[in-house]
């Protein structure tokens, strides 16, 4: 036996981390539902769904199995949503020495500094404050404590006047590369703890392809996509295979990232005033990012992803990989393992977001590097900066 919902809502209760009811999201473009009886009770994920009646021309989302059945969930769940308030995560390099001092001085956050140092084994707040700077830019460090201090500004957002109602009016998230984990983690998906683990080995999965591996990175400024791509072509016709480089990060039209093999870059670079570019940033991370040369990285990802318990999002979260929100956990699981070889789709998911009506985004964490794009693609674009 076993009933269906439609365009469930998954809203985690104060009370508890584990306990989670559905609700039928609210919006003029869904359809009816009428859920006569939800109990927290032993189907899975702790639910039991009794007497759900709906209409025939409904759209079926979701599959809840009473007792040991699987879950089904529909992936397009939120392929139709209106944005109006975004919560936006950076990515590396948005790290800086004395970032998350802010933070001591709300309980919640502080908080969260406490618990990453129980599972990270070691003072992160200490290197986010003191530094040195090398310690925090390297992969390993950079990403567990950005991911750190960009969900403590959502607290120090909470302490301010207003500031859960703020939170409580996102209906869309979404962060750059690393970001989509902080993105993940506020929406719901999983525990703050899961995913500073995953983070945690994300970095070092990451830093151990690079070292495998003489690879690099570097921004090309002042081109478009399409200009870009020829220069990685005229690159690419000077260099062995090993060192073929490709578009990694579509940030915003005149700000791109290319990753690929020392030699690719070195040709990237050379070549970058030929094609009119207006000068080219080697970038300070430990490798080619987003390409085949973190192929190494995406087995350690898929085992602990396989056993890290990943929820239906609360609100959309749009993927790097394909600039979609996903819902389906396996869905999500599937996606997190292939970003960090898949080109960061940025410049696409801001322009839908604009697209789709969003009026208000705020960048919370280190840096204004997100803030910078959106308001190059949209100069009249209402975004507001929370630090930590």
């Amino acid at each position: 036996m076993h009933t269906l919902l439609h365009y469930p809502h998954i809203l985690r209760t104060p009370s508890s981390h584990s306990q989670y009811f559905l609700s039928s999201m609210a919006s003029s473009s869904l359809p009816s539902t009428s859920l006569n009886t939800l109990k927290y009770g032993t189907g899975i994920r702790g639910f039991k769904v009794v007497d759900v009646k709906s209409s025939s021309r409904s759209r079926v989302f979701m599959s809840v199995s009473v007792g040991s059945q699987a879950i089904v969930v529909d992936d397009a769940l939120f392929k139709h949503y209106k944005p109006t308030t975004a919560f936006l995560f950076p990515g590396q390099g948005a790290q800086a020495v004395g970032m998350g001092k802010e933070a001591q001085s709300v309980p919640a956050a502080a908080g969260l500094f406490k618990k990453a140092n129980d599972i990270l084994g070691f003072d992160l707040l200490d290197i986010c404050i003191n530094g040195p700077k090398e310690k925090l830019d390297s992969t390993v460090l950079s990403q567990p404590a950005i991911y750190v201090t960009s969900l403590a500004a959502v607290e120090v957002l909470r302490a301010r006047d207003g500031g859960q109602q703020i939170i409580d009016s996102v209906d869309v998230t979404c962060g750059l590369s690393l970001g989509e984990y902080t993105a993940l983690a506020f929406a719901g998906a999983f525990s703050f703890e899961d995913g500073l683990k995953l983070v945690k080995l994300r970095g070092e999965a990451m830093q151990d392809a690079a070292d495998a591996a003489k690879s690099a990175m570097v921004s090309v400024i002042g081109l478009n996509s399409d200009k870009v791509q020829q220069l990685c072509d005229a690159a690419n016709q000077e260099v062995d295979e090993a060192n073929k480089v490709q578009i990694a990060n579509y940030l915003c039209t005149g700000n791109y990232a290319v990753s690929g093999g020392v030699k690719g870059i070195e040709e990237v670079e050379a070549k970058a005033k030929s094609f009119k570019a207006r000068m080219t940033v080697r970038l300070a991370v430990a490798g080619a990012f987003h390409t085949s040369f973190m192929e190494p990285a995406v087995s350690r990802l898929e085992y602990a992803l396989a056993s890290t318990q990943i929820r239906i999002p609360r609100i959309p979260v749009i993927s790097n990989v394909d600039a979609e929100p996903h819902s389906d956990p396996d869905s999500i699981k599937k996606i997190l393992a292939r970003q960090v070889t898949s080109p960061v789709q940025w410049e696409t998911t801001v322009k839908t977001l604009l697209t789709k009506g969003l009026k208000k985004s705020y960048e919370l964490g280190p840096g204004k590097v997100i803030a910078g794009i959106v308001k190059r693609m949209e100069r009249a674009a209402d975004i507001e900066n929370i630090g930590a």
